[in-house]
């Protein structure tokens, strides 16, 4: 199959010469019918992974620990719109607690860390070209930073591909809608335009999170260990539990650390894939980046990193299900673990990972299962012994309006509650309290309401 369709619409819309090198691989890959796939005979579940408690303690020379923090910059994904929960803007947008986004909340813990350490420590956003105008817009307005542009890392957009004829998908009704974001993997590619810059400027460790993930802060510890170990690269894992089990792991490959996630998986294995007692780490997408031994990798391999490709099948237009059939290619940039023979993988506490993906981590979010500080930093609160509550909710609660009318009064009380399954239309009064196992459910179709009180065990209303 041809490229030059591909590398023509793209370098007409600007994009940069990395992306569109590595799109032509990604592509080279599609046509050529590799599987991808990662069988379970190929690799051994990853062990003796160092803890974040066993990590010796900071200099004590309060100078050279600034200097280390100022040489380390912090990079917030921010290319989600969560489209999945309904949204159509910036998921960072999203108000998580008393009118707080988590915009607010990110910039409320990098004021805190700069304050208190006295290190003025860089800060960035890596935004899609959905998510740009809202971001920038909204901390102009709130004005958070003098010049939001300044903080503004800019991901590529590749062509989505025509199904039927791999050639790029057209729809002239909205040509934006041929375009898609290529996966966090994208990071690489569009550090490789930036990374000169950056080294000049002082900055030679990159610590990279999810805009949705408020537990990722900038962590000296760990930066004092990464720093000290000459690790390129270092990805940060946590235990999995049973509602983890559809996510990616970490595994050894040839002596090799690998990220292998659910779409490299063969059918026949994905009951080993699903044993959290084999695979007993997953990547929480907290990522720390040695800048110039990635620098280097990038100058081999022609400006990104040759990552592993997931194939995502959509319609050109998500919200028209008749519209053409396409293929959306991405990577992810935990698969750069593989990119280094010397990577290496810390285990940390589930405190550094309490990411929003759903309506059901959001309601978990707002409960009083986790805990907000003046400074911004939100953690589980001491009585959930490190494990955040169970939640499952129907599809009545997909989207946030619908969860929203749900919980007009704010969510019930989680602090006591090991897992929550709603079924049916309900509506939570105020002063709900949630303890043990707990399962509502409403059989009718009109919305019941859930009174006040505590509530445990099953409850059909």
């Amino acid at each position: 199959m041809s490229f030059i369709a591909f590398s023509q619409k793209m370098e007409s819309a600007g994009v940069s010469g990395s992306a569109i090198r590595c799109f032509d691989r990604s592509y080279s890959i599609l046509a050529s019918n590799a599987s991808g796939f990662i069988a379970e005979s190929e690799i051994e579940p990853a062990a003796n992974i160092p803890s974040l408690e066993e990590l010796p303690p900071l200099p004590g020379d309060g100078l050279e620990l600034r200097a280390l923090l100022e040489s380390c910059a912090v990079l917030k994904l921010n290319g989600g719109l969560g489209t999945s929960m309904g949204l159509e803007k910036a998921k960072s947008l999203l108000e998580v607690r008393d009118g707080l986004t988590f915009l607010d909340l990110i910039f409320k813990q990098i004021t805190h860390f700069r304050q208190t350490t006295g290190a003025d420590v860089p800060f960035f956003l890596m935004n899609s070209f959905s998510t740009s105008a809202d971001t920038l817009d909204y901390l102009k307005s709130k004005g958070i930073v003098p010049d939001p542009t300044g903080i503004e890392l800019l991901q590529n957009k590749i062509p989505k591909i025509d199904a039927a004829t791999l050639q790029p998908a057209e729809w002239p009704e909205n040509p934006d809608l041929e375009w898609c974001p290529p996966g966090h993997g994208d990071l690489y590619p569009v550090l490789a335009e930036k990374i000169d810059g950056l080294i000049a400027r002082g900055i030679r460790f990159l610590f990279v999170s999810n805009a949705d993930n408020l537990g990722a802060t900038l962590e000296p510890t760990i930066l004092s260990w990464f720093a000290a170990s000459g690790t390129p690269f270092l990805m940060e894992v946590t235990t999995r539990t049973a509602s983890d089990r559809k996510g990616g792991h970490l595994a050894v490959k040839d002596d090799q650390l690998i990220l292998r996630e659910s779409a490299q998986c063969p059918d026949a294995d994905m009951d080993a894939f699903q044993d959290i007692t084999k695979h007993r780490f997953f990547n929480t997408n907290n990522l720390w980046l040695r800048l110039d031994r990635l620098k280097d990798a990038l100058r081999t391999a022609g400006g990104f990193l040759p990552l592993p490709v997931i194939q995502n099948k959509k319609t050109v237009d998500p919200r028209n299900k008749k519209s053409t059939q396409v293929l959306q290619l991405e990577t992810a940039m935990g698969a750069a673990i593989e990119c280094f023979p010397d990577s290496s993988a810390l285990s940390v506490p589930r405190t550094r990972f309490a990411p929003v993906k759903t309506t059901a981590d959001l309601l978990t979010l707002r409960s009083d299962a986790y805990c907000i500080s003046p400074a911004g930093e939100v953690t589980l609160a001491a009585e959930r012994n490190g494990t955040p509550p169970k939640v499952d909710l129907d599809d009545h609660y997909k989207l946030v309006d619908q969860l929203e009318a749900a919980i007009p009064d704010g969510a019930p009380s989680l602090i006591e509650c090991r897992s929550l399954k709603v079924s049916g239309p309900v509506q939570f009064s105020a002063g709900v309290k949630a303890i043990g196992d707990v399962e509502i459910t409403n059989l009718s179709d009109a919305t019941s309401i859930v009174p006040a009180g505590i509530i445990s065990g099953q409850l059909k209303c």
